[in-house]
């Protein structure tokens, strides 16, 4: 019989028969693990298997590489201070769904896992936004995919780094940049060497760079692409940003 312990957040929770659910986690020690939760949609389990909640789990099967059975408790209610707060929800959702999709089943992550948890607490603080950017280069570098925000990609452009190249993921100045600006995604001031400020708009920024990157490298050959939960979130967070720009107008022209 094999069987572990350990603590996980919920990716995803897929019912299975009439009371059962088929649970994603990523877990501290074993990364992105799968297993049967008996009783999952029973009142009981429910509100614990909400998507980004943490659960300490035991998890056994007969074989090593079998599906196995989770028996798992509720730590720590993720979701539960966020109700009124849809794009932050969507937020949790869009990270879950993204580690679900992309890490292999059963390799370690544990940076990953930490780094989900600081997220998750940074929900609480007003730099939330850009803390889900900064989250999304980190899960891009733990894949295999590191960005280089640091030094312009030409060699002898200047310092002003205000671009990105979308083939290699570097860093481009003003000046070297110039000529393709057309081509470049754009690199929020956050993420610059010297900094910059965190808006509504730069953290906008910040989720199509990321997002163009998930779409190429990390799912470009996955048959349904970057998941529908990521999608949503920058969607929801264009809306907020026409949102407060109509509200501005309306209060400058009154």
């Amino acid at each position: 019989m094999e069987r572990f312990q350990d603590q996980g957040f919920v990716l995803r929770a897929r019912a299975h028969g009439e009371h059962g659910a088929i649970v994603s986690l990523l877990t501290e020690g074993h990364g992105r693990a799968a297993g049967y939760v008996r009783g999952a949609q029973g009142s009981k389990l429910r509100g614990s298997l909400e998507v980004g909640n943490l659960v300490d789990v035991t998890w056994q099967s007969r074989t090593h590489d079998g599906l196995g059975a989770f028996t798992l408790e509720l730590s720590k209610n993720v979701s539960a201070y966020l109700l009124q707060e849809p794009l932050k929800l969507a937020a949790i959702q869009s990270a879950c769904a993204l580690c679900d999709a992309a890490l292999p089943e059963r390799e370690a992550h544990a940076g990953l896992f930490h780094g989900l948890a600081v997220l998750f607490e940074t929900l609480e603080s007003d730099v939330w936004g850009a803390a889900y950017v900064m989250w999304e280069i980190a899960l891009l570098k733990e894949l295999g995919f590191s960005l280089d925000l640091t030094h312009c990609a030409s060699g002898n452009g200047d310092e002003n780094l205000i671009y990105v190249s979308p083939k290699t993921g570097r860093a481009v100045s003003a000046s070297a940049g110039a000529p393709y600006k057309e081509k470049l995604l754009a690199l929020p001031g956050f993420l610059r060497p010297h900094g910059g400020e965190v808006d509504d708009g730069a953290i906008y920024e910040g989720l199509r760079m990321t997002g163009y990157f998930l779409e190429h490298w990390v799912f470009t050959h996955h048959s349904r692409g970057v998941s529908d939960a990521r999608l949503i979130f920058e969607q929801r967070f264009a809306k907020t940003i026409d949102a407060q720009a109509i509200e501005e107008n309306a209060y400058g022209t009154g």
